[in-house]
């Protein structure tokens, strides 16, 4: 793994526009910057990110299973107590999932770190795939990147081959967002073009939209039932919503499905570790009251502790109100968001991004069905990856 500093397009910004990137800047910074690049080897690739982002993935579903059968452990994932059966129920039912991105920390050198895994929102999809790879050949075709240069990105095609492999006989599918969100709008379009390749028929409308009817189904702004719905909204916050209580009636098909809550939940970490004590790819994780007790669980992961530990709402967006500590528990680092203050925290061990140039990267690893299928990459200046972190793409030689 190494940082390159290319040349970039000289028309990138209108390349943007004209593929329908309009947060290539935001807040009146470039989001998007491909005058820095990283370069990866194959094995890296292969070895480091793609098969241990897979089998964290089955260990994921593995805890999914186990906390779906314990009361006790569902009640450490803080959602509310009224809807556990219908989250029970959409995992005993089968209801597959469609994607996610694994967070990871990863350098170059040893075994790459799960920070988080966002399994329910994950956003970064449409510069992950289609203009990241715009990038790469207009790159090759410029001749800045050598003619046999490639990149870990097949999330695309792994995407519409999931829709098609989950409606064969094509259907409706709704995708929503919140409105006059360009960000997540990209995600949710990248989505229902996938689906639409993928033989589905998509059709968008903002989630303020969405009505309920009489007898408890959901329905569109025409007053039609909605059968089946992706939607760009994190089960924590529908879940305690009024309509919530239709979710079970509703005879809607969601995407993802509501056991995803379990998975894009910081809270999973603590239980990935208690399944999984001394994996290679996770980091030592607790809820914040068995940190405190310091038990025999926690005694045997001291030592990976001597740097530092991580504070972390199990519910938070782009490092709201995470706070990194010392082994004395003074301050590294802390988001200046504190929206997510209020949430019980975990606390997992600190594990320091790798720096390239005075810049913090993150790998986020995709999962489709159950394959991790690409990656895109973001950095920060900071510690802490957070709304303003640049999207850097990549590109795979040797």
């Amino acid at each position: 793994m190494e940082l390159k500093h290319l040349e970039p397009r000289e028309n990138w910004q209108q390349i943007a526009q004209d593929a329908g990137f309009s947060f290539h800047t935001m807040y009146g910074e470039p989001y998007w910057n491909e005058a820095r690049a990283y370069r990866f080897t194959l094995r890296e690739i292969e070895e480091d990110i793609e098969d241990p982002s897979t089998e964290l993935h089955q260990m994921c579903l593995d805890a999914v299973g186990r906390i779906i059968e314990s009361q006790e452990l569902m009640a450490r994932m803080g959602l509310p107590e009224k809807h556990w059966d219908y989250i029970a129920g959409t995992w005993r039912g089968g209801d597959p999932g469609l994607y996610g991105r694994m967070d990871l920390a990863y350098g170059g050198t040893g075994p790459a770190k799960l920070l988080e895994y966002n399994a329910d929102t994950p956003t970064s999809l449409f510069e992950s795939t289609s203009f990241q790879w715009q990038w790469l050949e207009d790159q090759i075709t410029a001749k800045v990147l050598p003619r046999d240069a490639d990149q870990f990105n097949g999330t695309w095609e792994a995407l519409v081959a999931r829709f098609a492999e989950m409606w064969p006989g094509g259907d409706t599918i709704y995708f929503t967002s919140v409105p006059e969100n360009s960000e997540d709008y990209g995600t949710v379009e990248t989505m229902a073009w996938a689906a639409k390749e993928g033989g589905v028929n998509p059709l968008y409308l903002t989630i303020d939209k969405i009505g309920v009817s009489d007898d408890g189904r959901f329905l569109d702004a025409d007053g039609y039932p909605i059968r089946f719905l992706f939607k760009l909204y994190p089960w924590e916050n529908m879940l305690n919503e009024p309509f919530a209580d239709y979710l079970a009636q509703s005879g809607c098909f969601m995407l993802e499905p509501a056991w995803k809550a379990l998975l894009s939940n910081k809270a999973i970490l603590p239980m990935l570790w208690r399944f999984n004590e001394g994996h290679p790819n996770l980091l030592p994780a607790f809820f914040e009251d068995e940190f405190t007790e310091a038990g025999p669980a926690v005694q045997r992961a001291e030592a990976a502790f001597a740097a530092g530990r991580v504070v972390k709402p199990i519910f938070s967006r782009e490092g709201a109100s995470v706070r990194i500590l010392d082994a004395a528990g003074g301050e590294i680092a802390a988001s200046t968001d504190h929206g997510y203050d209020e949430h019980p925290k975990i606390v997992q061990a600190y594990h320091p991004l790798p720096e390239f140039d005075g810049s913090h990267p993150v790998i986020g690893a995709w999962i489709i069905g159950d394959t991790c299928t690409g990656m895109g990459l973001r950095e920060d200046r900071g510690l802490i990856t957070q709304n303003l972190s640049q999207f850097i793409p990549h590109y795979i030689e040797g």
